[in-house]
């Protein structure tokens, strides 16, 4: 027989092979005597280029009715050329937090399909593009699934990474501080806590302040705005007030209570003192005032002064302290003027009654009794004179001013003895050895050694013989009393002391230049008691200075041209200096072989 064999032919590998309206059939069967032929086949299958690839060689027969037959080849080619199907999951939106592998969150693929391969696994591959912060990022995600025979299918999934969360955190409590205390200071006024971000790490929170004015010039209100931004410029901003008050008040230190006496100014704070150490938590130059609440005392001029001194800073805060200044009058009415409290006198020489003028600080009526009494028996041995002024003011302050006469009866002259030279030929006055004032009208004597005298003359060389010539016992002491008589007789006695150490100095008694008055005012003229002009002699001053009463105010035998009218223990009165007054001198110049100077110096110590 005879027929045409279907051509050969290419399916996919999900087609059906034994389907002959998909393969094809055999046609044109013929044969020359049978007829009803039916074409047959039997396929051999070889494997092809993947699993589900073949060959299959489709052998057609057709036999008659006495079995001759032709055979034929049909090719059948099973091919796999069919990608697989799947469903890509949506493009999506994640913030930075999100886990991106997590395809529960991202999504997975869906459907998987193929025609013929099975149990297909989708994967996947990411491309990763940076985005506008840190924190954000394009992914896109390209799934691929291929079949058995690699065919493949590629579709894009586009992950967007954005970073829209603010951070977190803990702003500090609001908090009330004084207004010394630094409000820059975070340990004190405190600091953001517990910064979060979901994506962002070593996140420090800022803050700017915004201050509006107080109740009073040291108050304050800070609006503290902390905020935190993440990388992405997300930015949480959280408010924290700061309230600024003024509530201490100053320190000062009151000055100590005083007593004063009642002739001193209250209101000098020199006298009684200011505060000191004002000082304030946030005010300066503070000044405290005060005021004076007057009590009176016990009498017309005391009082006590409570002073309430006041410190107030800007904002109002007060400090205040009380001193207590007692007034008091202690003081008892004063002489004016000056009182001579002690007067050597002989007993024609006896001062009148001072009429004496009292003040006093305070009062203005003042009670003087005055009171006189005497030690005299009426004979002429010497007596005292006591004079009593008690002065009292308005508080019963009291004084007694007293001055004391020693009244001499017999007047005694002061006097100073010296040494002379045997051998001087000259006339030598013993009134040089008398000091002060005296009647020379006396007898003058010689009372010791075998001395002659001429009224008030005595020659040293008169002790000589004929030929000039002198015994060991012509030398030594020879004593002179001048006895005088009057209202209070007297005598005194003078010693000459007679050597031969008679010596010629370049130096004589016109060269000596000797003070005439000292004023002791400090005003470098007239300072001191001096004595020039022999300065390159070699003289030793020996000086002694009495008073018009005869008391020896001074002595000094090495004298350094250095006495400017200091008083000793035996002059009058007890003041540092003595009295305004006309003294008197006695000079020895040591070594000269010059007889003593005696003479009057005014003194002047007001």
């Amino acid at each position: 027989p005879t027929f045409t064999v279907p051509e050969s032919i290419a399916l996919e590998c999900d087609q059906d092979a034994s389907d002959l309206t998909l393969t094809g059939d055999v046609t044109d069967e013929a044969d020359n005597c049978s007829t009803d032929l039916e074409a047959t086949f039997t396929d051999a299958i070889a494997d092809g280029a993947c699993a589900n690839e073949s060959v299959i060689t489709r052998t057609w027969t057709l036999t008659d009715d006495c079995d001759n037959t032709t055979t034929l080849v049909q090719t059948i080619t099973i091919q796999d050329t069919t990608a697989p199907t799947f469903t890509v999951p949506e493009s999506i939106a994640l913030e930075c937090d999100a886990d991106v592998t997590d395809l529960t969150l991202t999504g997975d693929v869906t459907d998987e399909a193929d025609n013929c391969s099975t149990d297909l696994e989708a994967t996947f591959t990411d491309t990763i593009v940076d985005g506008d912060c840190p924190n954000a990022y394009v992914i896109s995600r390209t799934w691929t699934l291929t079949d058995d025979c690699d065919n493949t299918t590629t579709l894009v999934q586009t992950i967007t990474i954005d970073d829209t969360t603010t951070p977190t955190f803990t702003v500090p409590d609001d908090i009330t501080i004084e207004c010394n205390e630094d409000a820059t200071d975070l340990t004190l006024t405190g600091d953001v806590t517990d910064e979060a971000d979901n994506c962002s790490t070593d996140l420090d929170a800022t803050f700017e302040d915004e201050i509006s004015e107080g109740s009073c010039a040291s108050e304050s209100i800070i609006t503290r705005v902390w905020t935190v931004t993440d990388d992405c410029g997300n930015a949480t901003a959280l408010i924290q007030t700061i309230t600024i008050e003024d509530t201490t008040a100053p320190t000062f230190t009151v000055p100590e209570n005083i007593t004063i006496e009642c002739d001193q100014d209250a209101g000098d704070l020199t006298l009684t003192g200011d505060v000191t150490d004002e000082a304030d938590n946030c005010s300066t130059d503070l000044e405290a005032t005060f005021t004076d609440s007057i009590a009176e005392g016990d009498c017309p001029n005391e009082s006590t002064i409570s002073r309430t001194w006041t410190l107030t800073d800007d904002c109002d805060n007060t400090t205040t302290l009380v001193q207590t200044i007692t007034i008091v009058d202690t003081t008892a009415p004063s002489l004016v003027g000056e009182l001579e409290e002690v007067i050597d006198v002989v007993c024609s020489e006896i001062p009148e009654v001072p009429d004496l003028v009292f003040e006093d600080a305070c009062s203005t009526n003042i009670t003087v009794e005055f009171n006189e009494t005497s030690t005299s028996d009426g004979t002429e041995m010497d007596y005292v004179i006591i004079r009593d002024w008690f002065v009292s003011d308005d508080c019963g302050n009291e004084a007694l001013y007293t001055q004391t006469i020693n009244v001499t009866v017999e007047s005694e002259i002061p006097t100073t003895d010296t040494t002379l030279c045997i051998a001087e030929d000259f006339d030598f006055d013993l009134f040089d050895l008398l000091i002060g004032d005296y009647d020379i009208d006396g007898v003058w004597t010689v009372t010791s050694g075998n001395a002659t005298i001429n009224g008030s003359i005595f020659n040293p060389s008169s002790l000589l013989d004929f030929n000039g010539e002198y015994t060991d016992d012509q030398l030594g002491d020879y004593e002179f009393t001048y006895t005088y008589e009057g209202e209070c007789p007297g005598m005194v006695t003078v010693t000459i002391t007679l050597d031969d150490a008679c010596v010629v100095f370049p130096c004589g008694e016109d060269d000596v230049i000797i003070s005439k008055a000292v004023t002791a005012n400090f005003d470098g003229i007239n300072e001191f008691f001096t004595i020039t002009g022999v300065e390159d002699c070699g003289f030793i001053y020996e000086l002694q200075i009495f008073n018009r009463w005869g008391a020896k105010i001074y002595d000094n035998p090495n004298y350094q041209n250095d006495w400017n009218g200091t008083s000793s223990n035996a002059s009058v009165g007890n003041s540092d200096f003595v009295p305004t007054g006309t003294y008197y001198y006695v000079l020895n110049l040591k070594n000269s072989g010059l007889k003593p100077i005696a003479g009057p110096i005014y003194v002047s110590t007001k």
